[in-house]
Parts: C-alpha cells; structure tokens; sequence
C-alpha cells in the first residue's frame, strides 16, 4: 500500500527507447553492409559501435535498477527486457563480424530480404517500446507484439527457402558453409526480437 504513493523513476523507459533506437540504426546498417559489401568493414565498425552504446544503455538501466526503490514495472521484467534487447545488438555485431572474419564477397537476395526483415522487426520493437509507458496503448502494443510474430515467420520461412537452395545448387563447399551460417545467423536476430514481443505482451498483459 505504501509503495503506491512513492514516486517511481521513469527514466526506465528513456533507456527502453534509446536502446531500441540503436538496434534499428544497427539494423540499417547492417542492411547497408550487405548491400555494399565492398565496403564492409566500414559498415562493421558502425554496427560494433552502436553496440557498444547499446551496452552502456543496458548497463546504465541494471545499475538503475539496482538504485531504485521503486520501479515501474517488476523488477525482473525490466531486467529480462533491457537484456533481451541487447541480445538483438549482439547477433547484429556477430552478423557483421562473420561477413568480416569469412571474408564474404557477395551475397545473395534472400540474404538482403533477411536484413530488411530484421530491420523490419526492429522498427517495430522500437514502436512497441515507445508504446510501453502508457498502458492505455495496450492494444496497440499487443498489435505490435502481433507483426513482429507473423514476420519472425517469414524471414523463418525465408531462411529455410534459402538454405534449401544453398544445398540444391551451390557448388562450392566454403561458400555453402559461409552463406548458411549468415542466414541462420540472421534469422535468429527476428527470433530475438520475437523474444522482446513476447517479454512486452507478458507486461502488457500484466499491468494493463
């Protein structure tokens, strides 16, 4: 009873929304990546910088967590969504290291669909985020958490499409191996953010 007539801290949703601001300008630029592959490791070093900002957000928002008597949501939902965004940076930088580290020319176009997927369902990550401090957007949020779902299955029926051809028609073994991992790895960036839809909807339907 106390506790609702202390004030709680906001702040969580500022970092909530500056964090997924820099998974959609990552998204972007690993969709530049892709599509610009001679200029790859510029395109890298942008998707590892804005991981790290997004590291410092998520660090700012745990070490706010633990200064905050009380919060605006369950402690542990704050927690499970602030780190389950930054998984999504985290495959991000590993998509943008692999292209590195394989050396990967060229791509082909299920991968560029892939990466508008992902930039996709970032875009609405960071609308369903936004959304998230007024409970009047329930609905919205719930609809939101909804698009992310049905294009999660998309970029999974992309990327069994994908690799189907892959092993249909490519040749060369190196190349097989290396256009594979990139699709999977791209793929589970959607199931990330699938994850996010699913920690929004459990606090929607929990304070709403």
């Amino acid at each position: 009873m106390f506790g609702r007539f202390m004030p709680t801290e906001g702040k969580f949703f500022e970092y909530f929304n500056q964090h997924a601001e820099c998974a959609v300008t990552a998204a972007r630029e690993l969709v530049d990546l892709i599509n610009d592959l001679s200029n790859a490791e510029i395109h890298a070093r942008r998707v590892q910088a804005t991981e790290k900002k997004a590291d410092r957000i998520t660090h700012d928002t745990i070490d706010l967590l633990h200064k905050t008597f009380i919060t605006p949501l369950d402690r542990d939902e704050i927690h499970k969504l602030i780190t389950t965004m930054d998984d999504i940076l985290d495959l991000m930088e590993d998509v943008a290291e692999t292209i590195l580290l394989y050396d990967v020319t060229s791509l082909t176009d299920d991968a560029r669909k892939l990466a508008i997927i992902c930039l996709q369902t970032c875009e609405l990550v960071k609308i369903a985020v936004g959304l998230l401090e007024d409970m009047g957007n329930a609905s919205t949020i719930l609809k939101t958490a909804q698009q992310i779902d049905q294009l999660e299955s998309e970029a999974d029926t992309v990327m069994r499409s994908a690799i189907s051809k892959l092993f249909r028609e490519e040749t060369d073994v190196k190349r097989l191996i290396k256009l594979k991992a990139i699709f999977e790895q791209l793929e589970t960036i959607t199931d990330k953010c699938e994850d996010v839809a699913n920690i929004i909807e459990g606090i929607v339907l929990e304070n709403a």
